[in-house]
């Protein structure tokens, strides 16, 4: 709970009232808001609202910049990227509670090799409750109706889910 002190009151309220867990990291953004590493999800809250809340399932992968003071979410569902630029540069726990929590939810992951020289990846995660399923990460242009590129992935899934005790 200190984590939840050293925030705001109305940020504090915000996410109670969002149900938001416990924050285990937290760093004030140059908009006035806050990104907040809780256990089980990436939050943002900026004007008392709560307007990001995605499991860290969601999270691809997250660059920090140090010289620009700014952390870059990139999405598995290949959304719009999130750009916090955060107030403070230099020492925080923020980016590496962030880079943990990513890689805790990956159990298994591996490259698939497409036809045309084209590539996807495949990955067993984990959900913030324990459940694990598979996804797949491919670039815009991952076309599945392909009958050799959906049999490349979808051998490349039932591998990765075998990898880690999932049925397949």
């Amino acid at each position: 709970m200190e984590m939840f002190l050293r925030l705001p009151e109305a940020v504090r309220a915000a996410l109670r009232e969002h149900g938001t867990d416990r924050p285990l990291a937290r760093a004030e953004l140059g908009d006035g808001g806050w990104a907040v590493a809780s256990r089980s999800a990436l939050v943002v809250e900026s004007g008392g609202e709560v307007t990001v809340d995605r499991e860290w399932c969601d999270v691809d992968r997250a660059t920090a910049d140090p010289e620009s003071a700014t952390i870059t979410v990139e999405w598995v569902d290949g959304g719009p990227p999130l750009v916090l630029r955060l107030v403070t540069r230099g020492r925080s726990s923020f980016p590496q509670t962030l880079r943990e929590r990513v890689q805790w939810s990956v159990v298994h992951a591996a490259p698939v090799n497409l036809p045309g020289g084209r590539s996807a990846r495949v990955a067993v995660r984990r959900r913030a409750n324990g459940e694990m399923f598979s996804q797949v990460v491919g670039g815009a242009d991952l076309d599945l109706s392909d009958p050799s590129v959906a049999a490349a992935v979808d051998a490349a899934e039932a591998r990765a889910r075998s990898a880690v005790g999932l049925p397949e």
